[in-house]
């Protein structure tokens, strides 16, 4: 991994919030799913959240963060938002909604905020790792830290 990573915005906006993070960087080896990047990083799939954006009715979005080893599960997910139902967004509506591309989307720094959720699992880790923002960028950061930049709940939102 590189040691001088180019700063992209996710982490620039932690920084204008002096939030803690450790940043890493694995762009040259073609890493790009959430397991991969677990392996690449050396760290456990349960501490490794990937970023999911789903659609409810009219103009609702909701962001979820769960483990990579996990499914979101869509019922779990729109009860915890307190919609009827939700489905994925799809990729091809990712780029214009959030200004992040599939595979490099981060809850942080999106065109609009929007309601996230993240996977009660991440309360038994001192830090968690997600999307820099870019393909082959990671942050990690704790819980706490996370608040200072964005509002967010912790739910059950996965396929048991």
């Amino acid at each position: 991994m590189k040691k001088n990573i180019e700063k992209t915005n996710v982490m620039r906006v932690l920084d204008q919030k002096k939030v803690s993070y450790k940043s890493y960087c694995y762009v040259d080896t073609g890493v790009i799913s959430g397991m991969e990047v677990a392996d690449v990083l050396g760290q456990d799939p349960a501490r490794v959240f990937k970023t999911l954006v789903t659609e409810g009715s009219g103009d609702a979005h909701y962001v979820f963060l769960v483990p990579v080893e996990k499914e979101l599960d869509l019922k779990k997910a729109a009860k915890a938002v307190g919609a009827k139902s939700i489905h994925m967004l799809k990729a091809k509506d990712l780029l214009g909604l959030t200004g992040y591309v599939h595979g490099g989307c981060s809850p942080i720094g999106m065109k609009k905020l929007f309601p996230t959720v993240i996977h009660t699992s991440a309360e038994g880790f001192d830090t968690i790792f997600f999307s820099g923002g870019k393909i082959g960028y990671q942050v990690e950061t704790s819980l706490e830290e996370l608040k200072k930049v964005m509002p967010f709940r912790l739910e059950d939102v996965v396929v048991s």
